[in-house]
């Protein structure tokens, strides 16, 4: 058992992993934990496990493990909290925009009793429009979430061991971590710190993924698009029969008039997207529930340390016996 547990996902990072291992070191080593870091690369095609491997033979206190293609980087986190021994878990990523540095404040505060740490980023440096949607993608989720979501509270963070197991033993393949590290609840604390660059690369969350992984949050902590479904069909229920009734009203008092063409298609068309709208949003969830029923693994492994092939137990099937 170690102190802490550094879990890094890692995909197409052989640019900055020397830096980045090199950053922890230097922050880990004044502290006099005992540490280790526990490396996750999800199917990277630029070398990035070959770095890995060589890093785990000459630093004893590095683990890793590789998987078979890229399962995403929830697939990856959750395969480095499987991995880790520590009594705390410090989850961050390998580009070097969760500074090492903080870990010392975090491991602090955890000392001080709280089960969970966010180190939480400002949006300095970001453009007006993902600035912009970002929050207000935000305050959606603040009103339609069971969960409450804060903006700048990412992925960076401590969890305590019993956080972390909390986290293990929700069995859903669909996974939303910032969902589920509000939904265990614990004491939290949180520190804010300025967002930082890229040390090297470009990043692998363009427009489309965001909006996908911002889709899935939205799904993953309610069932209300599909309540919203509902009162759409009564309202417009309510609607076609208003109108039906004042048709009839004014064809007995004016006589009957030329139905209008234009009020007959905007009517279907609406009523149309409606519809196609309301399927999408049953499809999603039907969706879900198929993904989950198949039971699948979150990820194949491919390679991973000798230290942990030695114990027999890969992270998956250590996540099963946990």
């Amino acid at each position: 058992m170690v102190d802490i547990s550094i879990v890094v996902p890692c995909f197409n990072e052989s640019e900055v992993i020397d830096s980045f291992h090199r950053a922890v070191l230097d922050a880990l080593r004044p502290t006099g934990l005992s540490f280790e870091l526990c490396y996750v690369d999800d199917g990277s095609a630029d070398g990035t496990v070959d770095r890995l491997r060589e890093l785990a033979q000459t630093d004893p206190r590095v683990r890793y493990t590789s998987f078979s293609r890229n399962f995403g980087k929830e697939a990856g986190l959750l395969a480095g909290m499987r991995m880790a021994r520590g009594d705390a878990v410090v989850l961050m990523d390998a580009d070097l925009q969760h500074p090492p540095e903080l870990v010392p404040r975090m491991v602090q505060l955890h000392r001080q009793g709280f089960d969970q740490v966010i180190a939480q980023r400002d949006r300095s440096g970001e453009g007006t429009v993902r600035k912009a949607f970002s929050r207000a993608y935000y305050r959606l989720m603040r009103r339609f979430m069971e969960v409450e979501l804060v903006d700048g509270a990412g992925d960076f963070r401590l969890l305590s061991r019993r956080a972390v197991n909390a986290i293990l033993s929700l069995p859903e393949s669909n996974r939303f971590s910032k969902g589920l590290f509000s939904w265990i609840g614990f004491d939290t604390a949180s520190f804010p710190y300025k967002n930082v660059e890229r040390a090297a690369g470009a990043s692998k969350w363009g427009g489309r993924r965001l909006l996908n992984y911002g889709i899935d949050g939205l799904l993953s902590f309610n069932s209300r698009p599909l309540r919203m479904a509902i009162h759409t069909g009564l309202w417009l229920f309510v609607s076609a029969l208003v109108y039906a009734l004042w048709i009839i009203a004014n064809a007995l008092l004016n006589g009957v008039d030329t139905p209008g063409y234009a009020t007959l298609i905007t009517a279907i068309v609406g009523l149309g997207g409606v519809q196609l709208a309301t399927l999408g949003v049953i499809g999603e969830y039907v969706g879900r529930i198929y993904h989950e029923s198949k039971g699948r693994p979150h990820y194949v492994v491919r390679e991973t340390d000798p230290d942990t092939a030695a114990r027999g137990r890969t992270p998956e099937r250590a996540g099963r016996a946990g």
